[in-house]
């Protein structure tokens, strides 16, 4: 049985806002953007000092490429508030030319949050927040309502905010969620669904319960499960010799990928590398053999 819920496929990397050296993270966009990657991410860990500012970043790399779209991986809601982190995704994407999405997380890291003079939320309250700031971020890019936007929620309060500016494309927001109350939010709310395979215990088979849930939230809110798209962060080591999953040639990363996007309708595979090279091979010869592979089997 295969799943399939209408998105191309999309490939890209993973990068970490290191600031040491000063521009191997933007080097790495570049790369993602002269070998056909679709898509460059950054972490968001506003409190760890060795890295850049990650919207700093995302501004800069945009500056030097010219058609990889960008994102954070996925942005840190506690610390970024939402009718700013709005404007700034709408300001980037028409700078660059609708090339920006917006990755959510409802927090994490709580010390060090704190730390930065942000609040310390359960987690219920942290999805709470999370679904109110989806409700302004979404508000101040519509810009067809002429009145200005109030949410009057109990972790944001937005009242009489102007709309503004639009995003020049339909910027995707798309959620970091693993636990069935959030991932009914995604369902409810979200364009896209992006958690890490290394957080699921137990591997890509937790993906079908996830799914389910995310698709059973969707249709009681009177959504298509096909208007989340499902994503993957991903990580794993090119070699000669076939070992685990992720763990051999490009032909066997093809293969155990394109059962994933078949077997759990995934349309984006998210590659953590801070390496060349990695990126350069997970480009040329892992991305282009999943994409035959899938259209191949699909065609059938």
């Amino acid at each position: 049985m295969t799943t399939d819920y209408g998105h191309d496929l999309l490939f890209g990397t993973f990068v970490t806002p290191t600031s040491h050296p000063a521009h191997q993270a933007v080097e790495q966009a570049v790369v993602a953007d002269e070998t056909g990657l679709d898509l460059v991410t950054f972490q968001d860990h506003p409190y760890v000092s060795r890295f850049h500012d990650t919207w700093t970043l995302m501004a800069y790399a945009a500056a030097r490429t010219s058609r990889v779209r960008l994102a954070a991986n996925v942005h840190n809601l506690p610390l970024r508030p939402p009718a700013v982190l709005a404007r700034a995704a709408a300001s980037l994407d028409l700078l660059s030319g609708g090339r920006v999405e917006l990755g959510l997380g409802a927090g994490g890291f709580w010390d060090g949050i704190a730390a930065m003079g942000g609040p310390r939320r359960t987690p219920g309250e942290s999805i709470e927040a999370l679904d109110e700031a989806i409700r302004i971020i979404r508000g101040i890019w519509d810009t067809d309502d002429r009145g200005v936007l109030s949410v009057r929620g109990k972790f944001y309060d937005v009242h009489g905010a102007r709309r503004g500016p639009a995003p020049a494309h339909p910027i995707g927001i798309w959620v970091g969620a693993y636990k069935p109350r959030i991932l009914r939010l995604v369902g409810r709310t979200a364009d896209g669904w992006l958690p890490s395979l290394s957080y699921l215990e137990g591997g890509v088979g937790d993906l079908a319960d996830m799914n389910r849930r995310i698709d059973e939230a969707a249709v009681q809110a009177g959504r298509q499960p096909a208007d989340v798209r499902r994503l993957l962060n991903i990580g794993g080591r090119f070699a000669a010799q076939r070992g685990g999953f992720l763990q051999g040639p490009p032909s066997q990363w093809a293969e155990e990928l394109a059962e994933v996007a078949l077997t759990y309708g995934t349309s984006g595979f998210v590659l953590a590398s801070d390496d060349t090279r990695t990126t350069q091979t997970f480009a040329a010869e892992v991305a282009p053999a999943v994409r035959e592979m899938v259209a191949e089997d699909r065609a059938a």
